[in-house]
This record gives C-alpha cells, sequence and structure tokens, in this order.
C-alpha cells in the first residue's frame, strides 16, 4: 500500500488518550510513511460529523484516497488495503469490516498486556457502520458528506448510510474483515441535543429511498 494519509476526528480526554496512541501506533507499525492528522472543529460541543467533513475538505486532490478513523478503532490490514485500491474508482465509500468488534474493558486490557487484537474478547457489534471509513473526497461530498446537523453523539453514521445508499444507488462497499473498538468512558446519549438528533435520524429514515427528498434533506444547509 502507498503511504497514506489517515484523517482522525480528535478532542482529547484522559479516557480515550490510551484508545488514541493505540490506534496512532498501529497505523506507524502496519503502513510506513503513514501520514496521521487530527481535526477537531471550533465548536464548544464536538460535532463528529464538521470534523469528518473538514478533515476531507482539506484533501487538495479530490480522487485521493484517504481515511477517516475513529480515534479508538483499529482495522486489520489486509481488509484496509483492499479497500483503499477500490475506492480509488468506485465512487463509492468502503467500510474495511464485515464484522464490528467491541472489546470492552477485557478485551481492551488482553490488547494492552499484548494479546492479538483477533483473540482479544469482545461483543459484536451489528449493524455498525462507523469506525473505519476510505474515500475519496469526490466520493465523500458527492451525497453530501456527513450531515454537521448531528452535534454531540448519536445518530450521524446511520444517517449518513441512509444517504449514501439513498443518493449513490448503493450501500457503502465492506470489504471481508473485522475492525476493534477500544474501552474508553461512554459518552452521554441523552438530553436535549441527543433528543434533536434523534428527530434529525428520523427524517433520514423517512427520505430513504427517494432520492429528490433526500437530497433537499441532505443539502438543506448548503
Amino acid at each position: 500500500m502507498l503511504p497514506l494519509t489517515v484523517i482522525i476526528p480528535w478532542r482529547a480526554q484522559a479516557s480515550r488518550l490510551a484508545a488514541f496512541d493505540a490506534v496512532v501506533d498501529w497505523y506507524r507499525s502496519s503502513i510506513p510513511g503513514v501520514d496521521i492528522v487530527t481535526i477537531d472543529s471550533d465548536e464548544t460541543v464536538f460535532n463528529l460529523s464538521r470534523c469528518r467533513n473538514l478533515g476531507i475538505d482539506a484533501i487538495s486532490d479530490r480522487d485521493r484516497v484517504v481515511v477517516i478513523n475513529d480515534a479508538d478503532t483499529i482495522p486489520q490490514l489486509a481488509a484496509l488495503s483492499e479497500a483503499v485500491a477500490a475506492a480509488a474508482t468506485s465512487g463509492l465509500v468502503h467500510l474495511p469490516y464485515t464484522e464490528y468488534h467491541w472489546l470492552g474493558s477485557a478485551g481492551t486490557a488482553q490488547y494492552a498486556d499484548g494479546m492479538p487484537l483477533e483473540d482479544c474478547d469482545f461483543e459484536l457489534v451489528r449493524g455498525a457502520c462507523s469506525g473505519v471509513y476510505v474515500t475519496t473526497p469526490a466520493s465523500w461530498f458527492s451525497h453530501g458528506g456527513q450531515d454537521e446537523r448531528f452535534r454531540g453523539w448519536g445518530f450521524e453514521d446511520a444517517a449518513w448510510h441512509l444517504a449514501h445508499e439513498t443518493l449513490l444507488g448503493a450501500p457503502p462497499q465492506r470489504h471481508a474483515g473485522s475492525v476493534f473498538a477500544l474501552h474508553h468512558e461512554p459518552q452521554l446519549r441523552e438530553g436535549p441535543q441527543y433528543d434533536a438528533n434523534a428527530n434529525l435520524m428520523q427524517q433520514y429514515r423517512d427520505a430513504a429511498r427517494d432520492p429528490a427528498a433526500m437530497r433537499s434533506l441532505v443539502f438543506a444547509t448548503s
């Protein structure tokens, strides 16, 4: 695999530092010459969608393949390599996994003690569509990127998946393999902002499979 740019949305939190360091260490040891870029926005509440969009928008070559990687998630090299090769020409966003393993505190401790990721205890997260994205800027923004009206935590990935499938005529392309999400203190998933995210998610469900309605929703703030 050629030297690769990896964009990591990141706002430092004490409980997340170990996971972030593990992700960075994996990339540096697995891909010589990897370029790791952390990105945050200037918003008071962390906006993961905006960070992903900002990171991709900073890539001047709109056909260059890049990885957007959550600060707690490690892929497998073979699946990632396949996704990078395919994303160059497909016009779709690629997910380098068919299984999302949440390691939890036990599995994360096992990994920290030297156990291979594939052997660590985990919980299988069905329907996951986040963690690691492989894309070009052209593909990412062809269906609007991710909706920056999702603030805090919750729903931005599921909404994006519906927009991708509705506007591009196909779901994100998956590659056989696993990603491994490391343990950290969970984020609050309740309150007014979470409720606003849930309401916006319902609008995405209502617009699914209707390209005109989805386009109006996705590009409403453009």
